[in-house]
């Protein structure tokens, strides 16, 4: 059903069941330590890389091929695990099986995702001018955007407060003011150090993983790697809680998000018990919040928690009446204190438990989802097993886990959103 092997130093290869499909899809990750001083230009550097590689040196011809490739599929992207970043492509086109003309589909799709990752368009050994000034637009408009998207305004402010200066808080996204300092030159700095010092996952699904790899080792021939160890799993300390307040004249829904830390990186806890957690309490339509904060009380128009185990935060956020942050926010906490202290009933606990394995049901249903299942894995550092023993797993989760997990957050940090108040004190 999959099978993960080692090629080279830092390069793995994973190979995972797609009988049931008729497509086929390759993916590479390339998992690299954040730095606060590139993460611009790591920000722009897959919008770059998406436009071609050395032999689709523009997206014309680009789109070309993956036409002729019966409509292939390309995607780069950037990701977060933990405080490391996550740069992946991935193609996804019909097997080989269905090539009209009997064509070497996976060969064709390996070249174009090694193309990209290893093969980049260059001119005079820099990235493309051109390209690069279109994509810094691209990013700086993107950037613009976060604060007309009020939701996750307030998540990136209240992470900003919560964070700070730490790893992991290095903007995925990058920094409008460093975004004069990307450069052509300054771009293929950070795409070497990437490549240099990125542990490579390769996923291969339903095609040749044989052919796959001997590319993969080809293209490897003539890389200099030194790959470096993952970042260490934290969580920021302890204090007493940080209250934050932004008012924005005419805003209809005010908007709270509260961070909670677990104050120490050790023991962290099984990614089951952490689903299972979240759902009791705030991840799903029979949690406590969704109940009896958001139905009950109508205290919320939405009001969701979730978690990242290898930085130790827990988030709850909402969308609330302006004018009633407070109320939400108690009415937030005392749920989550009742769950620590007070039962949890055996009808919550299974109403989760069976949201959370009909979900797992559905990742076969795409070759995307199983390979996110199986990545996971992978960049928790776990044996890898199939959604079926994830069921089994989180069908074992205890009330008495989850009370003692979701005991282990102490509150730190609250930010809101709301209207800009006519008269009266402000509550800073």
């Amino acid at each position: 059903m999959f099978e993960r092997k080692q090629l080279a130093p830092g390069v793995y290869m994973t190979t995972l069941d797609a009988e049931k499909f008729n497509r086929c899809r390759i993916a590479i990750h390339l998992r690299y330590p954040a730095m606060r001083r590139h993460a611009t230009d790591a920000a722009v550097l897959p919008l770059v890389l998406e436009r071609g590689y050395a032999a689709c040196p523009d997206m014309t011809a680009l789109s070309r091929k993956l036409a002729r490739l019966y409509g292939a599929d390309l995607g780069v992207d950037l990701g977060t695990a933990g405080a490391d970043h996550v740069l992946t492509v991935d193609v996804c086109g019909i097997k080989d099986a269905y090539a009209l003309a009997g064509e070497n589909l996976t060969a064709e799709y390996a070249d174009i995702a090694f193309g990209i990752v290893f093969e980049p368009y260059l001119v005079d050994e820099v990235f493309d001018a051109e390209a690069v000034r279109i994509e810094k637009e691209t990013l700086d408009r993107r950037l613009q955007a976060e604060y007309n998207n009020k939701r996750l305004y307030c998540v990136r402010q209240a992470r900003r407060r919560f964070y700070g200066d730490s790893p992991a808080g290095i903007e995925l996204g990058g920094y409008r003011a460093d975004l004069p300092a990307v450069t052509p030159a300054t771009l293929k700095a950070e795409y070497d150090r990437i490549l240099k010092t990125a542990s490579i996952d390769v996923m291969v699904q339903g095609a040749d993983a044989g052919r796959v790899a001997d590319l993969l080792l080809q293209k490897l021939q003539n890389v200099p790697r030194a790959p470096q160890r993952f970042a260490s799993a934290m969580a920021m300390p302890v204090q007493p809680p940080q209250h934050y307040r932004e008012e924005i004249p005419g805003l209809t829904q005010a908007k709270l998000c509260m961070l909670f830390t677990t104050g120490t990186p050790e023991d962290l806890p099984a990614i089951s018990e952490l689903r299972v957690a979240m759902s009791v309490l705030g991840g799903s339509t029979t949690s406590r919040l969704f109940r009896n904060v958001r139905e009950k009380q109508s205290l919320c128009y939405y009001c969701g928690s979730s978690a990242l185990r290898s930085t130790g935060v827990m988030m709850v956020d909402s969308g609330v009446e302006p004018g009633r942050e407070t109320q939400a926010e108690a009415a937030i906490l005392k749920e989550l204190e009742d769950l620590c202290r007070g039962p949890i009933t055996e009808d919550e606990l299974e109403d989760c438990r069976r949201s959370l394995m009909s979900g797992m049901d559905t990742l076969g249903d795409s070759l995307g989802g199983l390979e996110n299942w199986y990545y996971g894995q992978i960049a928790r550092g776990e044996a890898l097993a199939p959604p079926e023993y994830g069921k089994v797993l989180t069908a074992a989760v205890t009330a008495d886990r989850v009370r003692e997990l979701l005991a282990g957050y102490h509150y730190s940090v609250c930010y809101a959103v709301t209207a800009t108040q006519k008269g009266g004190d402000r509550d800073d």
